[in-house]
């Protein structure tokens, strides 16, 4: 039998639902701007943003960075190349195991995509100081850092 909590758990205070609320009204109206454009899903969008950043990753890897889970990553990869916008590199050293990158497509998707995102950012911090948006970036390292893993 567990112990009953002496306080009530207010959810409008408790940090992990306000950042994971916070996360998703954030992600779905940045999706809003490039959904129906660029027919690409939130996983997609965030598999593109990773391997845009020039680096081959695996499946296995792209979930790590994203903490999206290996369903997601799977489906959304899979899509991915559907559509021809990334591509796979077949491990020499093992036949199971393939890297993915953004093909010719992607990079060019990837570049139209990127401007949206960045103004969307500027236009969501634009009420803070710059001290501000400094101390947050201090802070989400900081939890970043101590989060159970």
């Amino acid at each position: 039998m567990s112990a009953e909590p002496t306080t009530p758990l207010n959810l409008q205070r408790f940090l992990p639902y306000r950042l994971s609320t916070l996360s998703n009204k954030i992600s779905q109206s940045l999706a809003k701007l490039y959904s129906k454009r660029f027919d690409i899903s939130i996983p997609e969008w965030r598999i593109l943003a990773v391997l845009g950043q020039g680096t081959n990753l695996s499946a296995v890897q792209i979930a790590g960075l994203t903490a999206m889970d290996k369903v997601a990553v799977s489906r959304a990869v899979k899509r991915l190349l559907e559509k021809g916008h990334i591509s796979k590199i077949q491990d020499d050293s093992d036949n199971r195991r393939f890297e993915l990158s953004l093909s010719e497509q992607g990079q060019a998707l990837y570049k139209e995509v990127v401007p949206l995102a960045m103004e969307y950012e500027r236009r969501l911090l634009a009420g803070l100081s710059a001290q501000e948006i400094d101390n947050m970036d201090k802070l989400l390292n900081m939890l970043d850092q101590v989060v159970l893993k």
